[in-house]
This record gives structure tokens, sequence and C-alpha cells, in this order.
């Protein structure tokens, strides 16, 4: 699992069956949601959904200081305000982060890079002993470590020492002051608008070359996404909070109306795209192919061939971070040794770079069932240093992908398809303790899937029998450790995550995961411990309410979790959920849902049904996610001739069990409405 923000390690640590395995509104809705833009990431409030513009927790909205700083710098350096505020919303959503600079060496609201300072580490999957590929049929393999080579920074990742000299200011005030670091971003746009030989308009129309530069791109078409959704949220208006409490707002200009014709003006190539590439038309995206080959003595790599979805169905999205740069993730894939994904998405601009066909089965979940059936999305970040951020133009970017994906391949929009790496369960007992935890407590869930446009609403009364996490992430900071030093306090930020107790008190014991912890120890605030964690979108049984605190069935028992009414951190659903039968005790836990063994025909190893060391027991359900026969692909040769997808009469049921989905058997459950 991931470690410091300074080494980045991750410690040691049958085809489905039919539409009744898949909510048919869930598939149009999907459907319906790729064919529109990007909803406001500022939706209306509810009363369920705290509004994106809430005071932080403990005080009010500041004195609107960030705000005077914009409308200053746009006055000073002749830019329109809306133009400042849209570039610095994709960037940051106008946070300054503490100071800390994001992964590609980024600071501030408007993202002045200083890449000399950005962290060159190796990438997750060259870390620890999750085995990527998640089959016990072949050897396990961790390829070695890369690291990038010191090298000429681009002029994208040196934007801070320009913004210093057009400014006077130093870089430490550009660094560290946001007022700074808004003259610097405004003075940089209008920089480029000299340079360009336009005009300084007050119209925000006549910027989009201008924005368009901004981020640094390297081609036309990724310069051009970039420009049209910053426009996009100028049309559509955006406001919130931000970490530091301050408020800003971008009054909505719905008629503006670009001139892309000035984007001819930057001189930037303009590629096209790969036949291969499968992407949505509104985001750049390179072919950039993970390498298929023999290594002799019967190994090849990287990835398996096959015929998706004839094949096989693909049932799930994993969001992966990246744990290392752009720059070192994309050597990464290309070295045929052992590890793949499909897509790898840049932090600065949102660009996206494809490396397996969709049809194909890449290395990324540590599960091999899981990786047979999912598509793996890697986002340049860091699980550990929650202010190396993730940028808004990341999350549009990925947000689009999948909104593709999803109506592609008829994925529901929920996070029992929608999977982060750190909700992949452990192929077998040995394998929980190795499993990766990233994106982590910090990536935003409920507003990735406001961009999905699919948020977490209440959808019942409080007699629902199901709740969706939902606490309100800027306000919601709960204290990690680990993320520097082990045991130490990680710096306060926003959380997607709720903490479990086995009572209804904050002074109560974590609860126990007895697959992390053999030895029956409690779970800790540590970063990287998902043991006693319950993240935004996951939904659970409803166990109980005492006072301010809620229970849920969780990994066999029940979790209490703070949700006081003032400032609730889940809502209430309804939907499906699994108990054990009549009579039945309890019921075994499996991390994949294989086929029995008289289904696999000669030539292919039955590979064991065997259960994780938890308990579904009587008098507890569990959500229902999806209803799938045992599968099992055979896929050890290089040519793909050899491979067989074995499918059983088994049944199995996905269940949301713990913070990782698992699954249980048809035959030992009974499948109701939740509350009844």
């Amino acid at each position: 699992m991931p470690g410091s923000a300074q080494d980045s390690a991750h410690d040691a640590n049958g085809s489905a069956s039919g539409p009744s395995r898949r909510a048919t509104l869930a598939g149009a809705a999907a459907s319906a949601a790729l064919l529109l833009p990007l909803v406001s990431a500022t939706p209306a409030a509810h009363a369920d959904q705290p509004r994106a513009d809430s005071a932080p927790a403990g005080g009010t909205p500041a004195d609107g200081a960030l705000q005077r700083a914009f409308a200053a710098a746009a006055a000073e350096y002749a830019v329109p305000l809306s133009v400042l505020l849209g570039v610095s919303y994709l960037q940051s959503r106008w946070d300054g982060h503490r100071g800390a600079p994001s992964v590609t060496g980024g600071y501030g609201p408007m993202h002045l890079t200083d890449a000399h300072t950005a962290l060159l580490t190796a990438p997750h999957h060259s870390q620890g002993t999750e085995d990527a590929r998640g089959d016990l049929a072949r050897p396990l393999k961790v390829p070695e470590a890369t690291v990038a080579e010191p090298r000429q920074l681009p002029a994208r990742l040196r934007t801070l020492g320009r913004a210093a000299q057009l400014t006077g200011l130093s870089a430490e005030a550009l660094r560290g002051d946001a007022s700074a670091n808004v003259r610097g971003g405004a003075a940089l746009l209008a920089a480029t608008q000299k340079r360009l030989g336009l005009p300084p308009s007050e119209d925000p129309a006549d910027w989009y070359a201008a924005v368009a530069a901004y981020c640094g791109a390297d081609d036309a078409r990724a310069a051009a996404v970039f420009a049209d959704e910053v426009y996009e949220v100028i049309r559509g208006g955006a406001a919130r909070t931000t970490g530091d409490g301050e408020r800003v707002a971008l009054d909505a200009v719905p008629g503006v109306t670009p001139d892309t014709r000035q984007l001819r003006a930057l001189g930037l190539p303009s590629r096209a795209r790969d036949p291969r590439v499968e992407a949505p038309e509104n985001v750049s995206c390179e072919w950039m192919p993970a390498p298929y080959q023999e290594l002799g003595d019967d190994d090849y790599g990287n990835h398996d061939l096959g015929d998706r979805p004839a094949s096989q169905s693909i049932d799930y999205i994993v969001i992966h971070d990246t744990e290392g740069s752009w720059d070192t993730t994309v050597k990464l894939v290309q070295d045929p040794t052992y590890v793949s994904w499909q897509y790898t998405l840049r932090s600065s601009d949102g660009h996206i770079a494809q490396h397996v066909p969709l049809k194909d089965v890449a290395w990324h979940a540590g599960n091999w069932y899981v990786n047979a059936k999912s598509i793996g999305l890697e986002h340049e970040g860091f699980l550990t240093a929650p202010d190396a951020w993730y940028t808004e133009a990341m999350y549009r970017s990925s947000a689009r992908l999948v909104r593709y994906l999803a109506q592609r391949f008829d994925i529901p929009l929920d996070r029992q398809h929608i999977l982060g790496h750190d909700n992949v369960p452990g192929t077998t007992t040995s394998t929980i303790k190795g499993m990766h935890t990233d994106p982590g407590p910090y990536w935003d869930w409920a507003h990735y899937f406001t961009l999905l446009g699919a948020p977490f609403r209440r959808t019942a009364g409080a007699s629902g029998g199901l709740v969706t996490i939902r606490p309100d992430y800027d306000t919601h900071q709960p204290v990690y450790t680990g993320c520097e030093t082990a045991g130490e306090p990680c710096a306060p930020h926003g959380s997607a995550a709720v903490r479990l107790h086995t009572a209804p008190s904050a002074d109560a014991p974590l609860v126990k995961d007895i697959g992390l912890r053999p030895d029956g120890t409690d779970s800790t605030t540590g970063v990287n411990d998902t043991g006693a964690r319950a993240s935004t979108g996951q939904q659970f049984a409803l166990a109980g309410r005492e006072g301010d605190w809620t229970a849920i069935w969780y990994l066999g028992r029940r979790a209490w979790f703070h949700n006081p009414e003032r400032r609730p951190t889940a809502v209430s659903a309804k939907g499906l959920v699994v108990t054990p039968k009549d009579g039945v005790a309890e019921v075994p836990v499996y991390g994949r849902a294989y086929p029995e063994k008289e289904a696999y025909p000669e030539g292919v190893p039955v590979q064991s049904v065997s259960p994780l060391p938890y308990k579904l027991l009587s008098g507890q359900s569990y959500p229902l996610g999806l209803r799938t026969r045992g599968e099992y692909l055979w896929a050890i040769t290089f040519d793909q001739a050899g491979h067989k997808v074995v499918r059983g009469q088994d049944v199995y049921y996905q269940i949301q069990f713990g913070h990782r989905v698992a699954f249980v058997r048809a035959a030992d459950v009974t499948v109701r409405p939740s509350g009844t």
C-alpha cells in the first residue's frame, strides 16, 4: 500500500446473467448523461446534499479576500474576471492547498508550476507485494521500480519563474501567498494575449487562445479541450468555499461563444487521433501502447489478449492514482515485463493516454477476476500527499471518459461498479494484506459522481433500510496519520471517508478487520488502513441508530459512524439486500466469483473457490451489487488460442461487505428489499 509522500511505497500489504443483473434505468441514465455536458460543479442544494459553498466546520465563510484578489488582478492586467476565475477553477477549484505543490509542481489557485520541487518516484504498480495480475496460475512477479531520470523540464512545468519575471514578485510569494499567485496567473494570461498579437479585450470570448495556452499542452487537441472546459465553467458559473474557508464565486456568462479560430495562433501541432483510441471526442487522448511480447521461458507481458465484451462482460471501472509523475507512470506501462492498465490521465490538463485496447485484459487490480471484467484508469497523483492534488481538469476529463465507457458497456454509475483500487477485494486470505489502497480517502467521490451526472442523494425516508455515505468533502476532515511519518497526523484536509467504531462513541475502538490483522488487533487511523473505513457513495444496510450515531453492517458486525442531523455524513436509501437463508447461521464470503470444479474442461486446472476469513452472519444484511455466474479466464499463454473462459452454473451476488466489495453464493442467501 502507499507509504509516505516521499517514498510513495505500497507496503506489503460465468458471464453475467442477462438484463436481470443490471438496472435498466442505470444503463439508460448513463446513456442520457453521455449526451449532456458535464453538470455544474455547484448543483442546486438539497436537504440531504450540502451545498458546494457551505461554510467550513467551526467557522463562517471568509471575508472575500480571495474573491477581491481575483478582481484586483483581473483589473491590473486587463484580463476578464470570468476568464481568470475559469482558468483557476480548472486548475485548482480556487484552492491554495496551503502552499503545497500539485503532483506536477503547481502552486496556488493558478497552478503556477515549479517542477524542480515536484516529487519524482516510482509508480505504485512497481512497489509493494500486490501481484497486479492477481492470478495464482502464474507466479507472483513485481516489476522493477522505474524512476524518471533528471531532464530539462518543459515550459509547462516552470511557469512560476515566468510569472515572477512578469510581476516582480518573489518565487516564495508566488508559491505561498494566494493573492500573489492570482496576480502571477493574470500576468501570464495577459502576456500570452500580447504575444499572440491579440487585444486586451473585455470580452471573454476573445481570450480563447490565451486560455488554451495556459495549461501548457503540446498539441492543439489537448489545448482546445482544456479551453473548452474553461468556457463551459464560464457559461455555467460556479461557487464554492475552499479548504481554507475562502468563498469564491464565478457568475455565469451563459452566452459567451469563444473564437476558437484563435487556436491556430499557438502554432501547436494538430495530430490526427489514432484510430485505435477508444475515448469520447470531447477529451484529448493519444495512443501509447503497452507492449505485448514474449519474454522467454514461457513468460510474457504485460497484458492478455481478449475479445471483450463478446468473450466476457466488462462490469467494472477501477480508479487508481499513479503514486508517481506522468512521465514515470507512462514509462512503467511501456515496460513489457509485467504490468498494465487501459488509461493514464495527466493532472495538468486532463490529457489521456490509452495503453491497452478495451477488448484485452490489463493487469492492474490485483484480482484476476476483477481484471478480466474491468477497465483500469490511472490518475496522476499521490494518496498520501492530498495537497499534491488532483486538478479539476483531470476530474472532468476522467468523468467524460467514464461516462463514455459506462454507456458503451452498460456499466451502472454506482460505487459497486465504479470502484477505487482500494475497493477491490483480495482473492484469497493470503492476498488481503497486500492489496493496494489508492486512490484513498482524499479522492473526492462526491464531486466526481456529480460530474458523472449521478450525484449521491437521498432516495428514501428513514425506514429505507440503507444509507449512502455522503459527508461534505471540504468540511469533513477526520484525522489521518502516516502521510509523511508513521503515526504522525496528516495535514488537515477534506475527506470522502467516515471512520467506523465498535460503539456509538468517538472513544470506542475502531472496528477490526481480521483479514488485515488476523491477530485481532484494532484498525488504526493510518491513511492506508482501510479496515474501519466507509467511503462516499458506498451503500450499507442500516443496523441501528443512537443519538448522532448510525450503525451499519460491515465485515460481519455492527459498525458505528458519527452522523449528526445538523451535519449529516450519510443519507437514507433503499434497494435490494442479501441475508443468510432461514436456518443458516453463517455464509462464507469470497473475493472472486469462480465456477464450481465440475465446470472446468480438460486441460484447465480447477481454481480453488477459497473463502475469505469473513462471515455473513444470520440477522445481517448487505446491499446487492450485481448477479453473475461463476466465471474464470484461463490465460497463461502468449498465444490467445490457448485461452479459455470457463463458466459454471453457480450464481454469485456481489455485495458491499466492508470497504472492499465481496461475493457470496446465491444458494446461501435470500434477496429481499431493504427496510423489510
